[in-house]
């Protein structure tokens, strides 16, 4: 567990503190300790930011920034992200979270945008496959709540819940797991092993439940991308961030820790922030892993996701009225395939932009022409299965050991307040200095929070 004197192994001078990765977790922890440590920031990409990555569309004149990975929060369940924008003077506004179904070459399709956007499809008010799937939906969003508070099981899986439910395959396969595939960028399969209660906790949280519109969570997105907020963020601690530089192995010892970068050259710390995805941390500890690192770091798997920026529109619904922010586009074998499901994101919707459309897709099902294509690149995102989750519970355990230290979105729910609620957590314990706003611990979205204690204690 965490042990104060460790923070400051030499009170005459200021820690030596070594960041690994530059998402929203390394970013975060770098920005609150910068002003009490001495940090080095290493990032293995040519920039910093992680998922948060915007491409300019327009020209260097007059920019047009497109986002490909993080794209939209909203302010009650983003609460520290939310106060970090507002503190660093990054502006945000409204976004548009509908969603849309094209199935099997647009055989069906509907959206959540408006009435036009759900009877997009005229035929579908007498199909009975869309009218089982709309009588699911409805028993889902009123009954499964309150299954979920009576529910005490932590093994039971969303699969095997909407079996004893007898729901049926018209809304399991049209409408719920390609709406949590696209929120977790997963695989059908992966949707229906997703823990229950886990899996109600986020969609009840963030509002989704609601079957008026009206009544949901309005959703935001950072004006000018979110390289805005990063350019932001960065700018007290820039020189200390190495770009393209990596870590490719981690030496703990009683003097502090050595790593050595992907160029060969080593650097000596008192302490190391590991904010790179759980696998990636052990591959980088190698041999030098404890046995409850490599256990409880190891139960984290994550899926790889082709992301690509275009404008085909070839990657949308068919019928234009069936359009809306986030699009499902699936093929009839999709819940055996076992591939990952693919989504197109409407970035003109999502971040009001001008202009010609503009698409982001994940896993695109069909080839799209190299002369729409804007920019391809890959991105992990965590899996939250059974062993995830019970492994989130022990990652506290793991923290100052070795003048080791960790974070990431894999300590929550895989998003951006999780990461950034993991960072300042862990930048909290090493300064002893709390983050530069109220925050409600009651609304912590992580399991570990030392901080709480120690920062409660000294006041």
């Amino acid at each position: 567990m965490y042990d104060a004197s460790r923070a400051t192994p030499d009170a005459s001078r200021r820690p030596r503190i070594a960041i690994v990765g530059t998402g929203i977790s390394g970013l975060s922890a770098a920005w609150h300790l910068h002003p009490h440590a001495d940090i080095t920031v290493f990032e293995k990409e040519d920039r910093p930011g992680g998922h948060s990555h915007s491409v300019n569309i327009g020209s260097a004149e007059t920019p047009l920034w497109v986002d490909m990975g993080f794209i939209v929060f909203n302010t009650p369940c983003y609460p520290n992200l939310t106060a970090l924008l507002d503190y660093i003077g990054a502006p945000h506004q409204s976004s548009d979270m509908s969603f849309g179904v094209s199935i099997d070459k647009g055989r069906l399709e509907y959206a959540s945008v408006s009435l036009a956007g759900l009877l997009a499809q005229w035929g579908n008010v007498v199909r009975p496959r869309f009218l089982r799937l709309m009588w699911d939906l409805v028993r889902f969003y009123k009954t499964a709540p309150l299954d979920h508070k009576a529910r005490q099981d932590e093994t039971l899986t969303l699969g095997q819940y909407l079996i004893s439910r007898r729901y049926s395959r018209a809304f399991i396969e049209d409408h719920l797991v390609p709406q949590a595939a696209a929120i977790w960028s997963t695989s059908a399969a992966e949707v229906m092993d997703y823990p229950f209660r886990a899996f109600m906790n986020f969609f009840e949280n963030h509002g989704l439940l609601k079957l008026n519109l009206a009544e949901r969570i309005q959703w935001r997105t950072v004006t000018g991308g979110s390289q805005a907020y990063v350019e932001r963020l960065i700018a007290p601690f820039r020189n200390r961030i190495r770009n393209h530089c990596g870590i490719a192995k981690a030496e703990r010892h009683a003097e502090g820790v050595t790593l050595t970068d992907t160029h060969g050259e080593r650097h000596h710390f008192d302490e190391v922030v590991f904010a790179t995805h759980a696998h990636d941390t052990l591959r980088i500890l190698g041999d030098n892993a404890t046995p409850h690192e490599r256990e409880v770091l190891s139960a984290f798997r994550y899926t790889d996701n082709e992301v690509v920026m275009h404008t085909d529109a070839s990657l949308m619904p068919r019928r234009r009225h069936a359009w809306a922010s986030w699009n499902y586009i699936g093929r009839k074998d999709e819940m055996t395939a076992g591939r990952m499901l693919c989504v197109t994101y409407w970035m003109n919707l999502l971040q009001n932009l001008p202009g010609r459309d503009v698409f982001v897709t994940l896993n695109p099902v069909t080839p799209i022409a190299e002369d729409k294509v804007i920019k391809r690149m890959m991105f992990d995102h965590p899996l939250f299965d059974q062993a995830a989750i019970a492994a989130q519970t022990q990652l506290g355990d793991l923290q100052g050991v070795n003048r080791t230290w960790f974070c990431g979105a894999y300590f929550g729910a895989g998003f951006h307040e999780d990461g950034l609620q993991s960072g300042l957590a862990v930048a909290e314990a090493i300064s002893g200095v709390s983050r530069p706003w109220a925050f409600d611990w009651s609304r912590s979205r992580i399991f570990w929070q030392p901080a709480r204690a120690l920062l409660e204690a000294a006041e």
